[in-house]
């Protein structure tokens, strides 16, 4: 019996992830400076690893309520209210998940039926499309530029829909371009949403790594908070990313929804990392500025650092990523970085792992020390360096 030939052609389809690929081939070379993967350097604060560790000592371990401890539904819902001005009802309005990225999954399921579109701006995190194919909708790009500052625009969100649009998803702070949306930015998208039946799929998993500035949910925007559904979580903000927690909210209906998913898919999110979680929304406020001045400091330094290598750097105002242009060099993204990674033994992420628009760019993480950046940085400039002679020979 060949498995292959019963695998669904609707998997066997997807691409692997761009960003994995990389990581996994710079695992495998000794002495690789890693740029690659989305992960805060940081420990999780001590207070939160010490929350887990006690609750496992009382033998804290039994499965808990579908939608997460009712303790931290309370805690999530007292930190967004104080955080960004939303109210949510933690016993209809809240759900708990494992990461940001099941709340995704769930999201999509609940609201696409086959055939139905999903408006995603790119360049974007690698797993919205993948979900929406899977749930049998259709992905539609919309290709955002750095002369907008990759925002999505009211003019393009206007083009875009269509009597089969459904969901838009609104990933900002954006994963790779360090892009975000501001209020009056979001006033105008919502402008045009409320003359729509569209769900927004607002992910703000980078929602505290926003610079000169607090982050603005479009559930703040008036008539927003009734068609939003918000994601978030602990990976980013609290350096929590193998505890693998994160959370839903919006309307009572919409959440109802998505529990019954993930009653089915999960049971519970894990509950030694529940307990922890809510020592991290309600005693960490401290740690998160910390990581955030350490985050914006590395900004400031590898923008710079790019722009004097002659790679034209887009100034990200969120996250941890930056999305230098390399069009300079005349080689395609992966081309780039596969070069790149052979000869200086550094890995960055091509910038068509996050969407087709992405072609042009690479994606470069910051969440690692000034020491691993500026080593990173030096051989990056001596390879644009090498490739420029070759092609003035040429």
């Amino acid at each position: 019996m060949n498995i292959e030939n019963l695998i669904s052609s609707r998997t066997a389809s997807l691409k692997p992830s761009g960003i994995r690929r990389f990581f996994d081939i710079a695992n495998e070379m000794e002495g690789v400076i890693s740029l690659g993967v989305g992960e805060p350097d940081f420990k999780t604060p001590y207070s939160v690893r010490r929350a887990g560790i006690e609750n496992l000592q009382m033998g804290k371990t039994a499965y808990t309520a579908n939608a997460g401890l009712a303790e931290l539904r309370n805690a999530i819902s007292r930190y967004l209210e104080r955080k960004f001005n939303l109210s949510y009802d933690p016993k209809t309005e809240v759900l708990v998940t494992v990461g940001g990225s099941e709340a995704i999954d769930l999201c999509i399921r609940a609201f696409v039926n086959p055939g139905e579109e999903v408006l995603i701006p790119e360049p974007c995190f690698v797993a919205y499309a993948p979900i929406v194919t899977m749930t049998c909708g259709v992905p539609v790009p919309i290709k955002t530029v750095a002369e907008d500052e990759f925002r999505l625009t009211a003019k393009q969100l206007e083009a875009a829909i269509t009597d089969k649009t459904k969901v838009l998803v609104l990933p900002f702070p954006n994963n790779p371009t360090g892009a975000v949306m501001r209020r009056e930015h979001l006033e105008e998208i919502a402008e045009v949403l409320r003359k729509h039946d569209i769900i927004v799929l607002s992910d703000e998993i980078y929602a505290e790594l926003t610079y000169n500035g607090r982050h603005v949910s479009i559930a703040e925007i008036d008539g927003m908070k009734e068609r939003t559904i918000i994601v978030n979580g602990f990976s980013k903000t609290f350096a929590m990313t193998g505890w693998r927690l994160g959370f839903a909210t919006g309307p009572a209906s919409a959440i109802k929804q998505m529990t019954k998913l993930h009653q089915y898919a999960i049971m519970c999110a894990p509950t030694t990392a529940q307990y922890a979680a809510i020592e991290a929304l309600d005693h960490c406020e401290e740690n998160i500025c910390q990581m955030r001045e350490e985050y914006n400091m590395r900004r400031r330094f590898i923008v710079d650092a790019f722009n004097k290598i002659g790679l034209h750097t887009f100034e990200p105002q969120g996250a941890f990523y930056v999305f230098p242009c390399i069009q300079s060099t005349g080689m395609t993204s992966d081309e780039f970085c596969e070069k790149l990674l052979y000869s200086k033994k550094v890995a960055v992420v091509p910038g068509t792992a996050f969407g087709d628009s992405g072609e042009g760019f690479v994606r470069v993480s910051y969440s690692y020390s000034v020491n691993h950046l500026n080593e990173a940085v030096k051989r990056i400039g001596e390879f644009v360096e090498e490739v420029r002679q070759g092609q003035h020979r040429d």
